[in-house]
């Protein structure tokens, strides 16, 4: 795959190459105030290309750092509550419970039963 970006690379400079020795011709630029200027008409293709380049890289560059620290924001925040959830909880301390005593059993035979009026 670097083989064939070089390749590219080569192939588009030796292009411009061609493009610029076959296109030397001065151009005349009508300023302001009267003024005439004459470039070279590469070196105004250049220009030309690279304002309307820079703009869309610089913010193409800005959203690619933006990106960058909300993804390694998120990360840090995702290494934290990791941390904190992999780290055992501190035990929690409660009181003994206090033994309670049973209540005495009653033999069944001393159970008090009704007996009805009348019937002695």
């Amino acid at each position: 795959m670097q083989f064939l970006k070089i390749l590219f690379w080569c192939l588009l400079a030796f292009i411009a190459a061609i493009f610029t020795i076959g296109n030397w011709t001065t151009v005349p630029l009508k300023l302001w105030g009267g003024l005439i200027a004459e470039v070279n008409l590469p070196l105004l293709l250049l220009v030309t290309f690279l304002i309307g380049f820079l703009p869309a890289m610089i913010y193409y560059r800005a959203v690619l750092w933006r990106l960058r620290n909300r993804l390694s924001t998120s990360q840090r925040t995702m290494t934290d509550l990791r941390d904190a959830t992999a780290a055992p909880p501190p035990p929690v301390l409660t009181p003994d419970p206090e033994p309670v005593s049973p209540a005495p059993s009653v033999p069944p035979a001393s159970v008090p039963t009704a007996v009805p009026p009348g019937v002695a």
